[in-house]
Order: C-alpha cells, then sequence, then structure tokens
C-alpha cells in the first residue's frame, strides 16, 4: 500500500470521526501479506471494514490510475464475493460495503445476488459480474453450476464469509465449504476471510473455512 492510498482511507475514516482499531489494521496487513484467516471481534466493532478494506487498499495500491478509469466509466472485474447467510442483510451490506468506494471515487461496482434480486439485475450479471457481489450460499452453488464458471470468476481476489458462525456445522455450512473449495481450485491465489462476533473453538472455526490442500494438509490461516 503506497502513502497516498493509506492516507486517503485514513482520510475518509477521520471524516467519519472515526479512527481504525488495532485489529483493523492487523487484518489489512494480513491480506497485503496475502494470507487468510478469521476475524473474531464482538459485534459493533468494525469487522465488515476490517475485512472489506483489505481488498480494497490493495486494489488501491496495484491500481495507479483509478481516477481515469472512473473517468472513462470502466469498473474492475469481479474482486471481492461476499457470501451473508441471510439475504434480508444483503442490503444494509451492499450499503456498508459502498461507503467507501463512492466516497473515494474508487471504479468498483457492488451489487447483490440474491432470492430477492429483480431478474433484469441478474441477466446483467450473466454478462459480467459486478466487483463486489453479496450473496448468499444458495445462488453462489448457482453460478458455480454455469458452464463459464472459469472465465466467471477467473479475476476473483477474495472470499467473505459473513456470520461464519451462522453458517459453520450446518448443512449451508458445508455448501459454503463445498463452495470455497471450488472457488479455489479456480482460482488458486484466492484469499479467504470470515467474519464472526460468538465462536467458541476458534481454531477449529478458522481451519474449517480455509479448507485444506490437495494433500488433505490445512490451509495456513491467522486469527484476528
Amino acid at each position: 500500500m503506497n502513502a497516498r492510498d493509506a492516507d486517503q482511507l485514513e482520510r475518509w475514516f477521520e471524516g467519519n470521526g472515526w479512527q481504525p482499531f488495532a485489529f483493523q489494521r492487523d487484518v489489512w496487513r494480513a491480506y497485503a501479506d496475502g494470507a487468510s484467516g478469521l476475524i473474531h471481534a464482538a459485534t459493533g466493532t468494525g469487522k465488515t471494514y476490517a475485512a472489506w478494506l483489505g481488498p480494497v487498499r490493495t486494489w488501491l495500491s496495484e491500481n495507479l490510475d483509478a481516477k481515469s478509469q472512473r473517468k472513462r466509466n470502466a469498473h474492475a472485474p469481479l474482486q471481492v464475493l461476499w457470501i451473508t447467510p441471510l439475504r434480508a442483510l444483503a442490503a444494509d451490506t451492499e450499503q456498508a460495503l459502498r461507503a467507501p468506494i463512492e466516497a473515494l471515487d474508487i471504479p468498483w461496482t457492488i451489487e447483490s445476488r440474491t432470492g430477492d434480486t429483480a431478474e433484469k439485475v441478474k441477466r446483467a450479471q450473466r454478462e459480467r459480474l459486478p466487483s463486489a457481489l453479496i450473496t448468499t450460499p444458495e445462488s453462489l452453488e448457482l453460478l458455480l453450476c454455469r458452464d463459464d464458471q472459469e472465465s466467471l470468476f477467473e479475476t476473483l481476489q477474495c472470499v467473505i464469509v459473513d456470520e461464519w458462525h451462522e453458517l459453520m456445522a450446518t448443512k449451508r455450512g458445508v455448501q459454503v465449504e463445498l463452495a470455497l473449495a471450488r472457488l479455489r481450485a479456480l482460482c488458486p491465489t484466492l484469499r479467504t476471510w470470515g467474519l464472526s462476533a460468538t465462536l467458541g473453538n476458534l481454531d477449529v472455526a478458522c481451519e474449517t473455512l480455509l479448507g485444506r490442500d490437495a494433500h488433505g494438509i490445512a490451509n495456513p490461516g491467522v486469527l484476528v
């Protein structure tokens, strides 16, 4: 992350009367280093921006001509998948993710794809996914059934699983684990981050989220 882009994000925080917590900075650094992991923090302490601004900061540091891309009305291809267990939360999540993107004029598009999404939007997404897609396990499974799944996800950098405690050890959690395994096969450098506030056995939760490699060895990750 270069100093200019870091200053942009710091100023956005300051403009909202906020100051990044140490754990948020820890996640940003870990993400920049290529790590995956699990964020465990109390509700309302900023887990969303801890996970979200890692990909945003990294993309900014690698795309210094972001402003000119915005002027050409070109948006970045798919960068982030945000998996939510509740489609009712998709709208609120979309609003939260959109705030820094619009404030900093970053050329990303953010959309949802759930059972409530209008068919017109889904048709457009069949041609090209947004820069960040908020979706449910069921809708993601349908995307992974497409014949063009390889090209569809070829630019994906990160998957963020929200409310991991709601999914883990459930049938939908297994559905997410299978989807993540497929996405890692499609995108070998994919980073995965989970968010949770109420988990007990954190080591097991992190290992379950990050899965295992082809040799059965647990994928490395960090707990924050």
